[in-house]
């Protein structure tokens, strides 16, 4: 991002030298020099991001197969997204249902539709969209300070002069202001500044999965109650699993409206039998199936996906992976409802031929239920132990992964949970099989392989550096990289266990 030529665009076309203040409503600046200035935002913005959430939108479609526009269209005539859109005095509009209704492919769909009119797609429009993307598993994403920093950042991408008001507190602070036990008081009082702007004209703000913001949700509640009421030129929409305590905290915000997927049945029907018909047809092209075959998956699918895109996702997943079996034989395996399949699930893991594949099994699940953050295959491989107690290997470790009942995916060469819903149940209703010591043993399991690795892997100068002086910028990593398999060890093998 040009942050020079894009100030300078900023003020009427004007181009200022050296040494100039100018002033623009409430933002004020003071530059000296054009490239010490840059400079200095810049590294205000690399030490602000934890994420961009652009990154993890891109990614979360990709790891739930694509975005279907049919499956969130109705949303976009529905009397009440209309109303919030429309109405100045509907200024926060919360999307609530139950795991597995297609909460976080609809925000896609909807920041899909409204990026065309905003700085995101356009830079000479007048509006601003941020969103985010809380994920309970990711440590990075998962906490009320994460969400305002990506909020923060995307805000910045689309109109740089707001630096000025993160380098206001960021030039006597450095980084740690995002980072220490002040940071939520810190980032809550720049994102205020930043909603109090004059140049601020329509902005639209997005946070899907409040249920997964682990870290200090009440206050990030509070202040979306807050700070909803008080600028209309804010339009908020926010989504959640059916909690009391989050309606409870919501309840506050004086111009709020819900969306409850549960009492718009007859939308959502609608939604997952479009979502079916596509899967259906993917899936017969992919494998062949004649007309009879495919109308009866096409009819087993509607009739028991109780109207739960996931379901029907997991049980196509499946579907994919058979190549001899009849498919329909295959069908009737996999029962209505979450729980029920992610029980099917689990039993197919136990009844593998051999003993040890499932422990193996079991033991990369439990592994991947407690890390801090996806891991690499190269990562996973350095904290569990194969099938017959040599160390294990990526390509055993993603082979293995094919064998843990559609429970994972790998995308970019991370590992992640398929979804919440699934971690809960294996965390909750499975966690004698997946646990049968205890978290906290494979807790220790992690940090015992994770010295072990260290031990084995690290020595000195493993880069090979001419120089003890070299910038850590100025440092390429070989391919192979030896640090690969260690990454996750070494930064977080000190304060990550208990």
């Amino acid at each position: 991002m040009d942050l020079t030529a894009t100030y300078s665009r900023e003020i009427t076309g004007n181009h200022f030298g050296n040494n100039t203040t100018f002033h623009q409503g409430d933002v004020h600046y003071h530059s000296p020099n054009d490239t010490t200035r840059e400079n200095e935002d810049m590294k205000c913005l690399t030490h602000l991001r934890i994420t961009d959430p652009r990154d993890d939108k891109n990614r979360i479609e990709d790891t739930k197969g694509g975005l279907l526009k049919d499956s969130y269209r109705w949303i976009l005539e529905h009397s009440d997204f209309r109303q919030w859109r429309d109405d100045e005095r509907s200024r926060l509009l919360w999307i609530k249902g139950d795991p597995g209704k297609g909460k976080t492919m609809l925000l896609c769909g909807i920041v899909n539709e409204l990026s065309s009119e905003t700085r995101l797609k356009d830079q000479k429009a007048n509006t601003l969209l941020s969103y985010f993307f809380c994920q309970a598993a990711d440590e990075r994403i998962n906490s009320a300070t994460a969400v305002l920093r990506g909020l923060i950042y995307l805000f910045v991408e689309q109109q740089p002069l707001l630096v000025s008001h993160i380098q206001k507190k960021y030039k006597h602070g450095g980084e740690i202001i995002f980072q220490d036990v002040n940071a939520w008081t810190a980032l809550s009082e720049i994102f205020s500044n930043i909603l109090e702007d004059v140049c601020l004209e329509r902005t639209y703000i997005i946070i899907d999965a409040l249920d997964e913001c682990v870290t200090d949700l009440p206050k990030l509640l509070d202040f979306i109650s807050t700070k909803s009421a008080l600028f209309s030129h804010v339009k908020w929409i926010v989504s959640s699993r059916n909690w009391p305590d989050i309606e409870e905290r919501l309840d506050s915000a004086t111009q709020q409206m819900r969306l409850c997927l549960e009492l718009n049945e007859k939308s959502i029907s609608a939604a997952v039998d479009a979502y079916i018909k596509h899967q259906v047809e993917w899936l017969a092209q992919k494998r062949k199936y004649n007309a009879i075959t495919k109308d009866a998956v096409y009819r087993h699918l509607s009739s028991n996906s109780n109207n739960t895109f996931l379901w029907v996702a997991l049980v196509c997943q499946n579907l994919e992976k058979i190549s001899l079996q009849s498919p329909l034989r295959t069908l009737n395996k996999f029962p209505p409802r979450l729980d029920s399949l992610y029980k099917r699930m689990l039993e197919q893991i136990h009844d593998l031929e051999d003993v040890a594949d499932a422990k193996f099994c079991y033991q990369i699940l439990a592994t991947v239920l407690l890390v801090y953050r996806p891991v690499t295959l190269a990562e996973l491989s350095s904290l569990v132990e194969s099938p017959d107690d040599n160390p294990a290997d990526a390509e055993l470790v993603h082979k293995a992964i094919g064998f843990c009942g559609s429970f994972l995916t790998v995308r970019d060469g991370r590992i992640y949970v398929i979804h919440q819903s699934a971690k809960d149940y294996l965390s909750g209703k499975a966690a004698p099989t997946i646990f049968p010591s205890g978290s906290a043993n494979v807790h220790g399991v992690i940090f015992a392989r994770s010295l072990q690795a260290m031990s084995a892997t690290l020595r000195r100068n493993i880069y090979n550096l001419y120089s003890p002086g070299t910038s850590i910028n100025n440092i390429e990593a070989p391919d192979p990289d030896p640090l690969a398999a260690i990454q996750y060890s070494c930064p977080i093998s000190g304060p990550a266990w208990p």
